[in-house]
């Protein structure tokens, strides 16, 4: 079987001097392609530079995450679009952000206006951050529909309402990862709504480590739980599950 992690932060420091290692036990795990969603310049170039050391494995991204934008947003931005001649794969992680803080939402807004107003003019999909921002984020996106945006839903964590709102504003994917694993996880109900070809398997490690791992670091070797769950959930094989979900990558992502 072959697997593919679209949202995994296998450059964090939470991996310091085990990054090739990672990406090695992904590999052996059957997850062949990992796509490595940016964040801001403090961790940019360890993430190009682990994507160099395995070309044709990992695929770089470029954006500002929502929880980046601060007081120095404009400095930020400036920083990121001096790598817009490199070769990247999307626009992310992008979003919104209100859980940690809303000093700055409106400049969060901007950014990520921006941000999607790019990936348009780049012909490329965006991987969108929303934690307790759903409203602000799809009131964006209604105002941008005319730029033809398409993407994923990052840990998509919404109701069955939400997808098809989504679905009415563009070519959008959602992204499940560990989450689905926990007991009274929301999202084991809404999954069984959401058709197979709109959805892809993610990580997002180290963070959201799926059982039976849960309380230690997560790594994108672990994506063959995550999807033997989905396929439990949704009663196929998980050697459909593998086949379906590798397909949408690719098709989202030109991987």
């Amino acid at each position: 079987m072959v697997f593919t992690d679209t949202h995994t932060h296998l450059y964090d420091e939470a991996f310091a001097g085990e990054e090739d290692l990672a990406v090695e036990r992904a590999v052996a795990a059957g997850v062949t392609r990992m796509i490595l969603p940016d964040i801001d310049s403090q961790t940019r170039l360890e993430m190009f530079s682990l994507a160099d050391r395995h070309e044709g494995v990992l695929f770089p991204c470029l954006g500002l995450h929502p929880t980046s934008v601060d007081a120095r947003w404009q400095e930020e931005m400036m920083l990121m679009e001096r790598h817009l001649e490199r070769k990247i794969w999307a626009v992310g992680e992008i979003g919104m952000d209100c859980y940690w803080s809303r000093e700055f939402v409106k400049e969060q807004e901007e950014v990520f206006r921006t941000q999607l107003e790019m990936a348009a003019r780049l012909s490329l999909p965006v991987i969108i951050h929303s934690r307790e921002s759903t409203e602000l984020i799809l009131n964006v996106l209604k105002d941008c529909r005319h730029l033809g945006l398409r993407g994923v839903f990052h840990a998509f964590s919404g109701s069955i309402e939400t997808f098809r709102e989504l679905q009415r504003l563009g070519d959008w994917y959602v992204g499940i990862g560990g989450v689905l694993t926990y007991k009274k996880a929301s999202i084991a109900e809404t999954v069984r709504e959401i058709p197979m070809e709109r959805i892809l398997l993610e990580t997002d490690s180290p963070y959201l480590t799926p059982v039976p791992f849960r309380g230690k670091r997560n790594e994108s070797a672990y994506i063959p739980h995550i999807a033997s769950r989905l396929a439990e959930l949704t009663g196929r094989t998980v050697e459909e599950t593998a086949e379906i979900t590798t397909d949408n990558a690719q098709k989202l992502f030109s991987i």
